[in-house]
């Protein structure tokens, strides 16, 4: 019984303090810039159901396939700037 009661006093207290030290570091869960190409930013193939879906500081970004995916993690930056420059020609 002593037990039982150990356990619940840890899992309230783990509870209400995994809430308070995510909000305590002063950052907000922004939502990602929604991703606004209807083309794969690596391959410039047309997007479809099966886009590879993330987010990468603060953007999101829909690639056609696993395998583009691992190009941009190569080169992320050059893609940032890539949707960055075709965004700006819109």
């Amino acid at each position: 019984m002593k037990l039982l009661h150990s356990l619940s006093l840890l899992a309230l207290v783990v509870g209400v303090a995994l809430p308070t030290a995510n909000a305590a570091d002063g950052k907000k869960t922004e939502k990602p810039k929604p991703y606004p190409l209807k083309t794969c930013i690596v391959a410039d193939d047309k997007l479809d159901a099966d886009a590879v879906l993330f987010v990468y500081q603060g953007q999101e970004f829909k690639l056609c396939c696993a395998s583009c995916r691992k190009d941009f993690d190569k080169e992320p930056a050059k893609f940032v700037k890539k949707l960055a420059d075709a965004t700006a020609k819109k």
